[in-house]
């Protein structure tokens, strides 16, 4: 049991906490990190969860980039590619729709692709989603030579 950030060992009761409340191991300092972020952002879970796959598969995200108007679950800046975690898409209104519409407008105008991912499909099928964010990663790093 080894911290997903630093590799330092974690005692049983770190590596309990952190898996309990995050889903990853985490040595303490490391977890008050994640948590302070979590609060201030209401980052989900999810998003700390899919980061920290996402490093171990060996890519590169950020958590909580500022795009300039607010901030992204994960990001690529690189192959500008944002990821955002859906953990309320059944109690979407109208008018959040058309939010998201324009926020997804705004970032293609600016050469952004967004990927909106149902926090669901993190907790259910997390190694299926990285490595299908892996290849979409991919594919922008082609696009982005062409270019």
């Amino acid at each position: 049991m080894t911290c997903l950030d630093c590799k330092s060992e974690l005692s049983y009761v770190d590596h309990r906490e952190s898996m309990d409340a995050l889903g990853v191991e985490l040595c303490k300092k490391h977890k008050r990190r994640i948590d302070r972020l979590v609060r201030k952002n209401n980052t989900p879970i999810e998003a700390i969860q899919l980061y920290y796959s996402l490093k171990q598969a060996g890519a590169s995200p950020m958590l909580e980039w500022w795009d300039g108007q607010k901030f992204i679950d994960l990001a690529f800046s690189r192959v500008k590619l944002n990821i955002e975690i859906d953990c309320e898409y059944e109690k979407l209104t109208e008018i959040q729709a058309i939010n998201d519409l324009q926020q997804a407008m705004l970032s293609v105008k600016d050469g952004f692709t967004t990927l909106r991912i149902p926090h669901m499909l993190v907790n259910q099928q997390l190694h299926k989603t990285v490595l299908d964010i892996l290849g979409i990663v991919e594919g922008l790093k082609t696009k982005v030579k062409i270019i």
